[in-house]
């Protein structure tokens, strides 16, 4: 077994986990007549949230005093309303109203929640004086944009193209677990510590920018020889 098939069992491993957990907060949703376009809604709304908290730090820091409980909070909305990517699909199979749109309008919504936390992470950071860590995540935004554009337009040339390690539950993961760890370390550390939090953002959005980026030109290559084949 190579280290690509192990990693996609344990990741769909994981998955089917929270699937079991899940489950029954789903079957209630549909008991109650919630549709999977409102769970998605409802998903960006929250990642909208993360986005207005961290612009809100921004502000603070700009002023002299960065509030890190914000950052907090910033980063516990991100994990908590990004478990709705999961919910929404459930809520469709589940409730068999899987549709063509709704796979569609889960998509979009999908880049639209990324454009917001990471366009409020690099506003926050840019609050912060931290130009290195702006530029990076908007390297990280330019390729968690681009391994989704480029599935999709793979898809619309007839081919599936999931490979890559940098996707997006795992952008979620590292995005919101870097904004909870910056804000407990600013809560943590003394005043007059030379350590600066934000580098544990900076690092983890350097980690989105390098494996997302790669992810994108690997899904490139790897749509080039599939066509290539059948020639």
């Amino acid at each position: 077994m190579n280290i690509k098939t192990r990693a996609s069992e344990t990741r769909n491993g994981l998955q089917q986990g929270i699937y079991f957990v899940i489950n029954p907060f789903v079957r209630f949703l549909i008991a109650i007549g919630v549709t999977p376009n409102v769970v998605t809604t409802i998903g960006l709304l929250g990642n909208i949230a993360a986005a207005v908290v961290f612009v809100l730090a921004a502000v603070k820091a700009a002023a002299g005093t960065v509030d890190y409980s914000l950052v907090v909070w910033a980063g516990g909305l991100i994990i908590g309303f990004s478990l709705f990517d999961m919910l929404d699909g459930q809520v469709a199979r589940l409730g068999n109203m899987t549709t063509r749109f709704g796979a569609m309008y889960d998509s979009v919504l999908d880049r639209y929640c990324e454009i917001f936390t990471l366009g409020g992470i690099a506003y926050y950071l840019a609050g912060c004086g931290d130009l290195t860590g702006s530029i990076l995540t908007f390297l990280a935004l330019t390729g968690s944009v681009m391994v989704s554009y480029v599935r999709a337009r793979a898809e619309g040339l007839g081919l599936e193209c999931k490979i890559g390690f940098m996707q997006r539950p795992e952008r979620v993961v590292v995005t919101s677990l870097a904004a909870l760890a910056t804000g407990i370390t600013g809560l943590s550390i003394a005043q007059d510590s030379t350590f600066d939090p934000n580098v544990i953002l900076d690092v983890a959005m350097g980690i989105i920018a390098l494996f997302g980026n790669m992810t994108a030109f690997a899904r490139i290559n790897y749509c080039r020889r599939q066509l290539q084949a059948k020639k």
